[in-house]
């Protein structure tokens, strides 16, 4: 399947890259093959997503280049596998190959691996090319876009990582026809984020049409995914390391980081943790008194339409979840700095939020 290609395009100056989002697009080599300039690539991917698109993309490769040297390394799926011993296997496999500085890693998979091998390529050499060839949808509007790249800690996850962009990112829409149904609603959370903190039209066009995204149209899905890349990259484009509005990203995710790890890694779906977390994050706006419960109302019917949790994991203790917030990467001198809003598409840092307020919303 193929048609009409979207192109947006993130503006870092000579860092600038493209994100392209259609159907057929890891099917035809044209729409990425101009993004690798050396003649060594590692694709990563892991053991759900290898066996459906790895050995076509690494067959593109070839066949474009008789004298390009293609590597394949699979790793375990999951959010458990998201450490540092994955990213050793990396290394392993780019000094097996021989990669040099033009070489390029192409990450084929969901959050997880763009993470892991987006870490590793930068880390390889001080810093080589990335691919980003996201296959959830949770990747293709957040993760694979922006730089961020990570691993997870026992006391935390993304707390090892680096700012490292890619040369492309390509979003093929035929990936998310293989989707586990609980894998799409957990990508829609992300979405939904997109919304509540600077898009209050998108809020109302999700409420509208969340029957359509949830299943699968390709017009619903394409506009959903164009306007969170269109949105993260201006955001990007201003803020690349995170030092002021950039923030306002990591709504509803000091909750959901903590919700993860706690739960252990895997347990709860990074967007299963980020719907629970916004929702928490909006109560406690509208307790702190700084927006109303009428938007806090709203948010909780757009997350249960798209079948996304609402509640905490009743084995999760409010003294955990706070220990674990403590260490999230936002906050300045022990204090707690939470993304809350005031209202739907009105989104700002909070300082200084008192933990007994917030151990209250965890209770």
């Amino acid at each position: 399947m193929s048609g009409a290609i979207t192109e947006i395009e993130v503006g870092l100056g000579e860092r600038r890259y493209p994100i392209r989002i259609g159907s057929g697009l890891l099917a035809n080599a044209a729409h990425w093959r101009d993004a690798i300039g050396g003649q060594h690539v590692l694709i990563v991917s892991d053991e759900n997503v290898a066996p459906l698109y790895a050995a076509g993309v690494r067959h593109l490769l070839q066949r474009g280049d008789p004298h390009v040297q293609v590597a394949l390394l699979t790793l375990p799926a999951g959010e458990a596998h998201k450490n540092l011993n994955a990213v050793s296997k990396i290394f392993d496999a780019l000094a097996k190959l021989g990669a040099t500085r033009d070489s390029c890693v192409i990450a084929l998979g969901g959050g997880v691996i763009g993470d892991i091998a987006g870490f590793a390529a930068a880390c390889w050499m001080r810093g080589i090319d990335i691919i980003q060839m996201p296959t959830t949808l949770l990747a293709m509007v957040d993760s694979s876009v922006g730089g961020k790249t990570g691993v997870d800690h026992a006391v935390g996850k993304n707390l090892i990582g680096a700012f490292h962009q890619p040369r492309a990112v390509i979003a093929d829409l035929d990936a998310l026809a293989t989707l586990p149904e609980r894998e799409l609603r957990a990508g829609f959370a992300e979405v939904i984020k997109v919304a509540c903190i600077g898009d209050a039209e998108f809020f109302n066009w999700l409420e509208a049409n969340a029957d359509a995204l949830l299943a699968r149209d390709a017009t619903a899905l394409t506009h959903a995914i164009a306007i969170c890349c269109r949105f993260k990259a201006g955001v990007v484009e201003r803020d690349e390391r995170e030092s002021g509005e950039r923030a306002l990203l990591n709504f509803g995710h000091t909750f959901g980081h903590a919700i993860e790890t706690e739960a252990g890694y895997g347990n709860v779906l990074h967007g299963e943790a980020v719907a629970i977390g916004m929702l928490l994050a909006a109560k406690l706006a509208a307790q702190s008194g700084i927006s109303n419960e009428i938007d806090t109302h709203r948010l909780c019917r757009l997350l249960e339409k798209f079948g996304l949790l609402i509640e905490l994991p009743a084995n999760l203790r409010a003294d955990a979840l706070l220990y674990r917030m403590r260490l999230d990467k936002k906050n300045r001198a022990g204090t707690l700095r939470l993304i809350l809003w005031r209202g739907i598409g009105r989104a700002e840092v909070v300082k200084d939020v008192d933990e007994a307020h917030v151990r209250g919303i965890l209770s």
